[in-house]
């Protein structure tokens, strides 16, 4: 059985990703509050696997999340896309004409804000987690009172669903992380098929630094799909960037990480890994 961390309790989308990643396997699922949680729980534990969300088609990149893998020493050892249906639920017995408020995570508010402005008279309320809403509504017996959550949410907490697919854009997909300690990867991994890395590397602010190393990168055919810039605290117009790349010669990519050393400073490999080929028309 493979005991696997998620941020938030069960039935949170986490979950389920790591469900459909792990498909038709054993899994212990191990709450964790926050996504630093995750990693203290990694490093008491060295079979634990993590799975961390780290960017939306709507919200966007989780910034935090960039530094704490960076910072860890676990690997991304996959990656997951996962399509974000929100339902609205609430103690059974109830119509939506009985709820008075409403709440959840605040992303997930936003996400469902078309729907939400159909009931001009109910309270809107951020809430830490959509499936820990979920939880508390059903704890506490909370009548009156609907989450914004998953549909395994609500079945774990035994909430009715009075509105599935309440998200505004149905192109909305969260993708996750597969995260495990090197020994873990042969395990943790679909398959020896690797076709994309995900990198950190350091920049100096003068002109022509970035577009140097994308297009060493370039020569060697491999393609950008992602960059994400943070700064430095303390180090003025010094960034943090992080890339994603894909390709489908092993070799080559190795020669381009050779060819782009001197060019940056402080290179991590965050990961080698098979990218999901899964895409937001699925």
């Amino acid at each position: 059985m493979k005991r696997v961390a998620i941020q938030g309790v069960k039935g949170a989308y986490h979950e389920i990703a790591a469900r459909n990643y792990f498909k038709d396997e054993d899994l212990e699922i191990v709450p964790c509050l926050t996504f630093r949680d995750i990693f203290k729980e990694a490093e008491k534990d060295p079979s634990l696997i993590g799975i961390m969300a780290i960017e939306n088609t709507i919200a966007g990149s989780l910034l935090q999340n960039h530094d704490l893998l960076r910072q860890s020493n676990l690997q991304i050892a996959g990656e997951y896309k996962l399509r974000i249906s929100h339902s609205l639920a609430a103690l059974p017995g109830q119509t939506i004409d009985q709820i008075h408020e409403v709440m959840s995570h605040p992303i997930a508010l936003m996400q469902c804000e078309d729907f939400l402005e159909t009931l001009p008279d109910v309270k809107i309320v951020e809430h830490e987690d959509t499936a820990l809403a979920a939880k508390e509504i059903r704890d506490k017996s909370l009548m009156g009172y609907a989450a914004v959550c998953s549909s395994l949410a609500a079945e774990i907490y035994g909430l009715q669903i009075l509105k599935s697919g309440i998200e505004t854009n149905k192109r909305n997909f969260t993708r996750f992380l597969i995260l495990a300690r090197e020994e873990m990867l042969a395990e943790v991994q679909k398959d020896n098929h690797v076709n994309k890395s995900s990198l950190v590397f350091i920049l100096s602010h003068h002109e022509g630094s970035l577009s140097q190393v994308l297009s060493v990168l370039s020569f060697y055919g491999l393609n950008l799909t992602r960059i994400q810039s943070l700064p430095i605290i303390g180090r003025e117009w010094e960034y943090q960037f992080y890339i994603d790349l894909t390709f489908t010669n092993f070799e080559r990519y190795k020669q381009s990480i050779d060819a782009i050393l001197p060019l940056v400073r402080d290179l991590k490999i965050l990961g080698e890994y098979r990218e999901d080929k899964q895409t937001i028309e699925d």
